[in-house]
């Protein structure tokens, strides 16, 4: 009997990589659910057909201090329109992209229950965003967390000791600006456009290229299950169900909802 097994917990994980293909994230201001949003704003456009962020979110995503983080800018003077136009993009991708199944991890945060970690940006769009972003000034490379968050209305500061420097200064290459900024949700890859190995931050037209590389993502993920041990296989397809009908409990136990 145990090939049944084996031939359901190939069946289990092969829908589990399906379900990464086309999902959100559990996070601030994400959707449940991806789906159409005819009137998303400006650079946020390119996901209308099918999107995870809803059209006030795209809004506020183009404004210089808006309340999807409080975050501001201009922490170092005014921020160049050709450097902000990069952040404006990358939030739209972060807030709108359904296409990031395969890098999404749990995360230890009051405001989201998950973000993404190594997603593979292509070399031209994390090449362009340094280029735009070197004239520019910060005082920090991690633009997650550390910042004085004291100012009344509350929004990003400087640390006491930090100084405001160019861009080139926290980020010497383009892949430090990448990877460090949002404290490695992104992933330097030299990868081109249309590969099908990377994410695009930009893409016009109907499709999606970014479709295409997550599936085979996940399907890489979905082969390197498929050849561990029959054992360990098994133990996996457990927790799936587990997680399917009920879960873990925090104390190593078992509970189950039907």
């Amino acid at each position: 009997m145990w090939w049944i097994f084996l031939w359901l917990s190939v069946a289990s994980l092969e829908c589990a990589s399906k379900d990464l293909i086309n999902i959100c994230m559990d996070a601030k201001h994400h959707k449940s659910k991806p789906g159409k949003e005819d009137d998303l704003h400006g650079q946020c456009t390119p996901w209308k057909d099918n999107a995870c962020c809803a059209v006030n979110t795209t809004v506020e995503a183009h404004k210089n201090v808006s309340y999807l983080y409080d975050f501001n800018w201009n922490h170092c003077g005014i921020m160049s329109e050709k450097c902000k136009a990069h952040f404006i993009q990358d939030t739209c991708f972060y807030e709108c992209s359904p296409n990031l199944g395969p890098w999404i991890q749990q995360a230890d945060s009051s405001w989201r229950k998950e973000r993404i970690l190594d997603v593979p940006l292509c070399q031209e769009d994390c090449e362009k965003w340094w280029e735009d972003c070197k004239g520019d000034v910060t005082c920090k490379d991690n633009w997650h967390k550390g910042w004085n968050w004291t100012s009344n209305p509350r929004l990003n500061r400087c640390p006491v000791d930090a100084k405001c420097k160019n861009f080139t200064e926290y980020f010497p290459q383009p892949s430090d600006l990448c990877e460090k900024i949002w404290s490695n949700s992104y992933k330097y890859t030299t990868y081109k456009r249309g590969s099908g190995r990377c994410m695009q931050l930009w893409f016009q037209g109907v499709e999606n290229p970014n479709v295409r590389v997550t599936k085979y993502y996940a399907d890489l993920r979905n082969q390197a299950m498929v050849s561990l041990p029959a054992p360990l296989l098994l133990l996996l397809t457990l927790v799936l169900a587990l997680s399917s009908w009920g879960g873990l409990r925090s104390d190593g136990g078992l509970w189950l909802s039907f």
